[in-house]
């Protein structure tokens, strides 16, 4: 298909950039990972958050998601949260959550 400038789509210098991109889908899924991540995070309190050694914030922004009390404003700090946990490695702060998350025991 060649374009209103005279070249193609598939010529373009982004060309090889869009095949190492992830997928819209892939990097919609990524981000709510992330934000679900990061309302695990506002579970845990300011003590254990430390632990993590969270960007400040990041940190200020969980602590802020603690005090929130309406639904709506809540909605949207866990939102800037996930946006936030997105520079975060997920791998050290899902290790360190399974410390502080009860095992399940058969009964």
């Amino acid at each position: 298909m060649v374009s209103e400038r005279g070249s193609s789509k598939e010529d373009g210098p982004d060309a090889a950039g869009d095949a190492l991109r992830p997928s819209r889908s892939a990097r919609k899924r990524n981000a709510e990972a992330m934000q679900k991540l990061g309302e695990r995070l506002i579970a845990l309190k300011p003590v254990q958050l430390q632990r993590f050694g969270l960007a400040p914030e990041l940190f200020d922004a969980l602590l802020e998601a603690q005090r929130l009390r309406s639904r709506a404003a809540l909605a949207r700090q866990r939102q800037y949260i996930g946006r936030l946990m997105r520079t975060v490695d997920p791998l050290p702060v899902e290790q360190l959550l399974a410390e502080y998350t009860p095992r399940r025991t058969k009964a």
